[in-house]
C-alpha cells in the first residue's frame, strides 16, 4: 500500500481519522433503531468493501486468491465478523458510550503486540500515556460506570477490543506480503456477506424500516465510515507506531461524547473536561520524542530505541 502522503501528512490523516469515526457512533446510533443489528452491520461492511473494490478494481491481478484466500479470512474474522458481531451482541448489556469506552483499550493491546512480537519501541513514558489516556475515556463515563456495569458486557467489550487489536496486528503483519487496498476490501466484503448471512437466518429484513436515518447511515458507512477510515487506519499503522496511532484513537469517544452537547444539547460536565485534559496529556507522552527528537523519531520508525 502507498502510504507516502500518510507520511508526509500524518496529522492531517490522524485528524480526518479521528474526525470521522468520531462521527460515526452518533450517526448509526440514530440509524441503528430502524434495522436489525446483525443485518445493518453486514449491510454497512458489504457496502463499503464493495466500494473500495469498484475503485481498485483495475489492480484486480493484486489479489493472488489461491495464495492468499487463508489471510483475507483471517483478517475479515478479526476486523469484521467478531469485532462487529461481538460489538453488536455487546450493546444489548451495556450503553454505547460506556461500550466504546471499553473497546477503546485496543490501543494499549495494540501496543503491547506490536513490542512484543514485532519489535517497536515501547517506553515507560509512552505506555504511561496510553494508560492516561485509557483512564481519560473511563471518567467520560464514569456516571455509566457506576449505573450500567455488567459483567457480561465488560467481557464483550474487552473481546472486541481484543479481536480489533489482533486483528490490526495480523493485518500489519501481513502487510509486506498481501496488497493492503484488496485485504481491506475483501475483509469487508468476506465479513459483511458472513454477517449478513448471519442476521438474515437469526433475525427478520421485515423489521427494516426503510427512512432517511437509516439510508443515511448505510450510505455513510458504505462510502466513508469504512472504506475511507478504516484506509486511512490500516496506512497509518503500517507507515508509523501503533502505540502514537493509538493515542490519537482516545479521541473518538471524546468527539462522539462532543457532538452530543453541540448537537443534541447534551450538558457539559467536569467529567468531559477531565476526560478531555487526560487525553490531551496522553497525546503528548505518547508522542514526546525528548530533545533528540528527529533522530528518536527516525529510529523508532525502525522499532529500535535511540541512543
Amino acid at each position: 500500500m502507498d502510504v507516502g502522503w500518510i507520511l508526509a501528512r500524518p496529522v492531517v490523516a490522524l485528524g480526518i481519522l479521528v474526525f470521522i469515526w468520531g462521527t460515526s457512533w452518533p450517526i448509526y446510533k440514530v440509524a441503528v433503531p430502524y434495522t436489525p443489528p446483525l443485518v445493518f452491520s453486514g449491510m454497512r461492511a458489504l457496502i463499503g468493501g464493495l466500494f473500495l473494490v469498484a475503485i481498485i478494481y483495475k489492480s484486480r491481478f493484486n489479489i493472488r486468491w489461491k495464495e492468499n484466500w487463508y489471510k483475507y479470512c483471517i483478517s475479515a474474522l478479526f476486523n469484521v465478523v467478531l469485532f462487529f458481531g461481538i460489538q453488536t451482541i455487546g450493546l444489548l448489556y451495556l450503553p454505547g458510550g460506556l461500550f466504546a469506552t471499553i473497546v477503546y483499550f485496543q490501543p494499549i493491546l495494540l501496543s503491547i503486540l506490536a513490542w512484543l512480537w514485532l519489535g517497536e519501541l515501547l517506553t515507560p513514558l509512552r505506555m504511561f500515556g496510553l494508560i492516561v489516556g485509557f483512564c481519560g475515556i473511563v471518567i467520560v463515563s464514569m456516571d455509566g460506570l457506576v449505573v450500567h456495569l455488567s459483567a457480561i458486557g465488560v467481557v464483550l467489550g474487552l473481546l472486541t477490543a481484543f479481536s480489533w487489536a489482533y486483528g490490526v496486528f495480523y493485518m500489519k503483519k501481513v502487510s509486506q506480503e498481501i496488497d493492503t487496498y484488496w485485504l481491506v476490501a475483501l475483509q469487508f466484503v468476506i465479513g459483511g456477506m458472513f454477517l449478513l448471512g448471519t442476521g438474515t437466518v437469526v433475525e427478520s429484513w421485515s423489521d427494516i424500516v426503510w427512512n432517511g436515518q437509516l439510508l443515511f447511515g448505510l450510505i455513510f458507512g458504505g462510502t466513508i465510515g469504512i472504506p475511507v477510515a478504516y484506509l486511512l487506519y490500516y496506512g497509518l499503522i503500517q507507515a508509523g507506531e501503533a502505540s502514537k496511532v493509538g493515542s490519537f484513537t482516545f479521541l473518538v469517544p471524546l468527539i462522539s461524547v462532543s457532538i452530543g452537547i453541540v448537537i443534541l444539547g447534551e450538558p457539559l460536565t467536569i467529567t468531559l473536561f477531565v476526560g478531555l485534559l487526560l487525553v490531551g496529556m496522553s497525546i503528548y507522552f505518547v508522542n514526546y520524542r525528548g530533545r533528540n527528537g528527529g533522530s528518536a523519531a527516525c529510529n523508532s520508525e525502525k522499532g529500535k530505541p535511540s541512543v
